[in-house]
């Protein structure tokens, strides 16, 4: 059995600042920042991340990785903790003001500042990471978006074989299109094992609420559900504290990061790694090889996947990870199948 490293749990904080990086709350940073940029020598390559640092999970994989890539390449970066989406576009303006070569942002609310910039700076390139296509194409920026649900659907079949209740749960952050897409494939997954297995989905109306993620995934292995997936950042941190509190229960979480908070508890992963992702579009985007467009990463390219977990395997009830690894040729299977276009999973969006 393979792992791949992947990437999970946001988090929250007031304030960050760090040799690496610069916390923007307001146009007064939006002006520092203006001189930061305009210090480097060229070639300066920022990330604008819109939810804190600090998360052993996305933002701390894209750090690392633009870290990791600015040693092997040698040019210069920043990384921008934007608290606030009123700074969004004066954030984008120094940076691109100030000449910088890339400037790669984090989620879909930093759409409308690239859509709005970047005809005016054709000679920055722009990357939002977990984006929508733009329509139509700008030749100087490129969106990411992640087939997350094709993980997901293979965790409801590991899950769906695995269960000793039958009873499955999925709890995600907020209930947007892509995640709703999520809980579905599970259902569908699910069902193609057979009519007996249930799957229950619920939302914790935010991504950095472990207290609530605690409440619910608590209640819901009271109710007999023995494994939930996540699907919520840092609110994942209290569905694996609720997990860790009873026998037999297990997790599907999202970064390896998080196999030290339920060691036998975190069964698998539905890994993503945002830190590769970054690092494969900033390697283009510094290089020959870039070209504006939309970029979907799915099962097969070394950024979404879904693995057990090493760790679990080790310290888990023996009986499940016995039952785990006897299934697992079958999730192989499903995964190639997923990959080569015999198995197709539909993407959902309707609850």
């Amino acid at each position: 059995m393979s792992t791949k490293s992947g990437i999970g749990a946001l988090s929250r904080r007031s304030f960050l600042k760090t040799s690496a990086g610069v916390a923007i709350a307001g146009a007064t940073g939006s002006l520092a920042l203006s001189r930061i940029a305009a210090a480097q020598d060229g070639g300066l390559v920022a990330l604008i991340h819109t939810q804190a640092a600090g998360d052993n999970g996305p933002i701390d994989s894209m750090i690392a990785a633009l870290k990791k890539l600015s040693e092997e390449q040698n040019f210069p970066i920043r990384t921008i903790y934007a608290q606030d989406s009123a700074t969004f576009p004066s954030i984008y303006q120094s940076l691109a003001d100030a000449g910088a070569k890339v400037i790669a942002g984090t989620f879909n609310e930093v759409a409308e500042p690239i859509k709005a910039l970047a005809p005016s700076y054709p000679d920055t390139r722009f990357i939002q990471i977990f984006g929508d296509p733009f329509e139509p194409v700008m030749p100087n920026v490129v969106t990411v978006s992640y087939d997350y649900y094709l993980g997901c659907y293979l965790s409801g079949l590991f899950a769906a074989k695995v269960s000793k209740t039958g009873k499955i749960g999925y709890i995600g952050g907020v209930s947007l299109p892509p995640l709703n897409a999520d809980l579905n494939a599970m259902k569908a997954a699910a069902a193609a094992v057979g009519p007996n297995i249930s799957v229950t989905g619920a939302f914790a109306g935010s991504f950095q609420d472990p207290a609530k993620g605690h409440e619910i995934a608590t209640q819901m292995y009271q109710d007999g559900i023995d494994y939930i997936q996540t699907d919520a950042a840092a609110t994942d941190t209290g569905i694996i504290q609720a997990a860790n509190e009873g026998e037999g229960r297990m997790v599907s979480a999202i970064s390896p990061a998080q196999y030290a908070l339920g060691p036998k508890t975190v069964a698998a992963l539905v890994a993503l790694d945002f830190g590769q992702s970054l690092y494969n579009e900033v390697s283009k985007a510094i290089g020959p090889d870039f070209k504006g467009g939309h970029l979907s990463t799915g099962l097969g390219t070394g950024v979404i996947d879904f693995v057990l977990s090493p760790v679990w395997q080790e310290q888990g009830p023996p009986d499940l990870v016995a039952k785990a690894k006897e299934v697992w040729p079958e999730i192989e299977k499903a995964r190639a199948d997923i990959i080569s276009g015999a198995l197709k999973v539909p993407f959902n969006t309707e609850l």
